[in-house]
């Protein structure tokens, strides 16, 4: 066992080699060279017979594993919507590891509950949705997403008079399930965990945009679980809510709103772009995304606060809560405080940092569609949000490029298909990307589209 002094030295060494990755994450290759993922490979050793000291295991954690690291937390990484984590929500991470709360409820930890209540009604007042909806902090939109959907299957068979807790699935009304012919492939995953089966779900034709076309919506009726997006993957759209929801409402459908990055517009000077969303049912959003918090960090909102408690119910004789705490409102009993880096972000942010964190991403993305179509890109989406889908001249191309900038170093992005043909995906969600990691970017392409083989 380690003294109080090991101990106290250990931490401090962390910090040490912590900060001085941090200051090395501008300079950093945004994708790990082969020669640090080789190095990898010495990781990969039986179990030892006796431990290695804390000391020596940190130092191979850092040596090693550090080079091999994706620079996602620095300003040049434009691939899968992942936000660098902002000061604050980095600095209470830290602390409240040292804290090492089980914050499932207010007897496990006060401070936890205290301060979750508070980062969630925060969320619904920044996100704007109903006031007394619950909050479940979970550890990603597939988790959150799919306790959504629970409380969704609850409530539609209760209103049949079907008893799911005591009577389960087996001769239960059926559900109809109406998704986007874009729907992202987490609600797929969450649907298909439910036992929903692939095939038998009713995919609603979108426009050309990968919005659900109003003219071409399904039937819907009061057993229809209906999902739509705020923030498509690819383009960045947003369903047409101000015309689906009232439909919905009226046939006495759910609707759950996929909403991983795109619900923050809300919070944003665009606004507009997710008019009516309030509408739904429930919804789900990451922190680890746009608000650029630490990663493994969503939440899983309910309009009706008692039927997400219900559902996700985890009450023990040991351990009885009260109904807004978190593990009775996620699928973790024992959890982390994952609302307490969203509380952090949001403190230091208030409501105008964070409108303008969003709003220089909006500017920064429409900025470089522009730029890169004057480069002679063919850009596919109308970048309406941080979105930015780009094709080269052939399919051919357009891997080379991309495939040449993920080598490079200098900036990462990831693939995509766009309509069956492959194209790439530039997003932009970093607090630390400035106009000019921007400008980086656009040399970058530009180069390769002058200098690569059409």
């Amino acid at each position: 066992m380690s003294t109080p002094h090991e101990e106290r030295h250990l931490l401090a060494e962390a910090d040490r080699r912590a900060l001085h990755y941090f200051d090395g994450i501008t300079a950093r290759e945004v994708f790990p060279a082969q020669a640090a993922l080789d190095r990898l490979k010495t990781l990969d050793e039986p179990v030892p017979d006796h431990g290695y000291p804390a000391i020596e295991v940190l130092r191979r954690l850092d040596e090693i594993g550090s080079p091999a690291t994706v620079a996602s937390n620095g300003p040049r990484y434009f691939g899968f919507v992942i936000g660098a984590t902002l000061p604050a929500a980095a600095a209470a991470e830290r602390l409240v590891l040292a804290w090492d709360q089980c914050a499932s409820s207010f007897d496990n930890s006060p401070a936890a509950a205290a301060l979750e209540r508070i980062a969630g009604q925060w969320v619904t007042e920044l996100l704007d949705l109903p006031r007394d909806s619950a909050v479940g902090f979970g550890t990603s939109a597939t988790a959150c997403t799919l306790a959504c959907l629970c409380a969704a299957r609850r409530v539609l068979l209760a209103r049949q008079g079907w008893d799911f807790d005591g009577d389960g699935l087996m001769g239960a009304p059926e559900i109809r399930v109406v998704v986007s012919a874009t729907c992202h492939i987490t609600v797929k995953k969450a649907l298909r965990i439910l036992g929903f089966g692939m095939k038998r779900l009713i995919v609603a034709p979108t426009d050309s945009h990968g919005r659900i076309d109003p003219q071409q919506l399904p039937a819907l009726d009061d057993m229809t679980l209906l999902c739509l997006q705020a923030g498509e993957v690819n383009t960045g759209e947003f369903d047409p809510f101000a015309e689906l929801l009232p439909r919905a409402k009226a046939a006495g459908a759910w609707v759950h709103i996929d909403g991983a990055f795109g619900l923050w517009a809300r919070a944003s000077s665009s606004a507009h772009l997710a008019a009516g969303v309030e509408l739904a049912d429930s919804w789900t959003t990451d922190g680890h995304k746009w608000l650029n918090t630490p990663y493994d960090g969503a939440m899983a909102i309910c309009r009706d606060a008692a039927a997400l408690a219900a559902a996700m119910n985890s009450d023990a004789a040991y351990a009885t809560a009260t109904q807004d705490a978190q593990k009775n409102l996620t699928l973790e009993f024992s959890r982390r405080a994952r609302g307490i880096p969203v509380w952090a972000a949001l403190s230091a942010l208030g409501r105008t940092g964070l409108r303008e964190l969003i709003d220089r991403h909006l500017r920064q993305a429409s900025y470089l569609a522009d730029q890169l179509r004057a480069a002679g890109y063919q850009v596919l989406n109308r970048v309406v949000l941080n979105q930015v889908l780009v094709r080269a001249d052939s399919d051919a191309q357009t891997v080379a490029i991309r495939v040449a900038a993920q080598r490079s170093g200098q900036v990462w992005f990831g693939p995509t298909v766009w309509q069956d043909r492959p194209a790439f995906r530039l997003s932009v969600s970093s607090w630390r990307t400035r106009d000019a990691d921007i400008e980086t970017l656009i040399a970058l392409l530009t180069e390769l589209k002058r200098t690569t083989p059409a």
